[in-house]
């Protein structure tokens, strides 16, 4: 019979509670019983799991602390409900009889209060029928259902408050990670434990197909009798992309030129047109569907060319400010995943010419170049004081040696005329000096300024 106890008792009991250490063997049980030490705030010292409580014929405890009292056992309503069980001693061990399943057990001792919660397996058994993979699938989750039985085990505390016991269902199942540093999707196997059976949302999504494998419980697995199943292949619905971008030139903003910029930022590519940059997108398995997008705006709201391609090369040419991104979608459209967003600057033009230089050989000013910025037309030739052209180039980053036929020309005046066409359509036409400073060159000859007949 249950006895009722006041409210202030179950207080009293609840703070008195200590783990004392202590132990406790069944008999008659045909597998073993599976001990789980308790959480101290539900006031368990241990959680002991028997496959069928109903085999056990007795349960001894040893190792108490102090004379015992008595002992009581409570249901879900908590141990302010709790009833007497009878126990008797032998040898030192307390001994109770035919222990009742799903229920806690209150240890009263002259130093203290112990506690445990006997779990009976075999009314509330894992069986795993099979995994099915729900319609309703989203963009942000993949949700499958585990089907058989296998509900949440429950056990209660000392002041009634229901707890789960894991029944540490394994989930296995693959999926793709970005791999950053090799720029690739990696197959990677995943797993989820979970308390129990029914429907699970796993999120992060799965991006590849697979296959979903469940086993357990973990009591299953103690006494050798786990069992598994496995889906049928899973396509995936949710998508995931990723992007790269590289420029090989541009950005130049004097005669230095030719580094590449940093590849893959999102910012700081562009600079001085032409800026040739090439964007590289990568795509999971359900993408079926790919877009790079060009726009005048961080929204996208002006956009000015769509690309279906899923790598391709552009040359900026126009001076402004541009956006790109790269979008990709399952078949039916449903789930869209877009990619970083690369801005790329392009500058006004420019064009500074110096006007003298000393083709000495010394590491310092021994080239003849201009400065220049978002050029997208040049033309240059250099002549010296009688009007015969000494050399000519059309690429703004080279320059002239100070050269004549392979031959250094003598320090003096020389002149250049330019025609250039910028980025943001100005146009340029110059022409002036340029002075060869005198200096001395060891191993070297030198050759008089050409006239006009040669």
């Amino acid at each position: 019979m249950i006895t009722k106890f006041p409210c202030v008792i179950a207080i009293l009991i609840f703070s008195a509670l200590s783990v004392f250490p202590f132990s406790v063997s069944f008999e008659g049980n045909s597998r073993s019983v599976v001990e789980i030490e308790g959480n101290k705030s539900t006031g368990l010292d241990y959680i002991y799991v028997a496959y069928n409580s109903k085999e056990i014929d007795k349960l001894s405890i040893s190792g108490l602390s102090g004379t015992v009292f008595d002992i009581k056992r409570y249901s879900n309503l908590g141990g302010g409900f709790a009833e007497d069980v009878p126990f008797s001693v032998s040898d030192g061990r307390i001994i109770i009889s035919k222990p009742e399943g799903n229920m806690g057990y209150l240890l009263s001792t002259s130093t203290g209060t112990s506690a445990f919660w006997l779990v009976d397996y075999a009314s509330q058994p894992l069986h795993l029928s099979s995994i099915n993979l729900l319609s309703d699938q989203d963009c942000e989750s993949t949700s499958i259902e585990i089907t058989g039985s296998g509900e949440p085990i429950h056990y209660y505390t000392i002041d009634g408050r229901q707890q789960v016991l894991s029944r540490e269902i394994l989930l296995e199942y693959n999926t793709l990670e970005w791999n950053v540093e090799q720029s690739i999707y990696d197959q990677v196997s995943k797993q989820k434990t979970l308390d129990a059976i029914g429907r699970v949302l796993l999120i992060p999504p799965v991006y590849s197909s697979t296959t979903f494998n469940v086993k357990g419980d973990r009591f299953l697995k103690v006494w050798e009798s786990e069992q598994t199943i496995e889906s049928s292949v899973f396509r995936p619905n949710a998508v995931m992309v990723n992007s790269f971008a590289e420029q090989t030139n541009g950005n130049q903003d004097d005669a230095d030129n030719g580094s590449n910029v940093i590849a893959g930022e999102t910012s700081g590519l562009g600079g001085s047109a032409p800026a040739d940059i090439s964007f590289t997108g990568y795509i999971s398995d359900a993408v079926l569907h790919t877009e790079w997008q060009m726009a005048t705006d961080g929204e996208f709201d002006n956009i000015l060319y769509r690309f279906n391609e899923q790598d391709f090369n552009y040359t900026f040419l126009e001076e402004g400010q541009y956006y790109i991104r790269f979008i990709g979608s399952n078949a039916d459209g449903s789930c869209e995943a877009i990619g970083d967003t690369y801005e790329v600057t392009i500058g006004a033009s420019d064009l500074r010419i110096p006007n003298a230089f000393s083709p000495n050989n010394d590491g310092v000013n021994d080239v003849w170049k201009v400065g220049y910025r978002s050029l997208i037309e040049f033309e240059c030739w250099i002549y010296n004081t009688k009007g015969t052209q000494l050399f000519h180039f059309k690429d703004p980053s080279d320059g002239w040696d100070g050269k004549y036929k392979g031959r250094a020309v003598n320090p003096g005046v020389y002149y250049y005329v330019i025609q250039a066409l910028g980025a943001d359509g100005k146009k340029y036409k110059k022409s002036g000096d340029i002075n060869i400073l005198n200096y001395k060159k060891i191993g070297e000859s030198t050759v008089e300024t050409p006239s006009e007949e040669e």
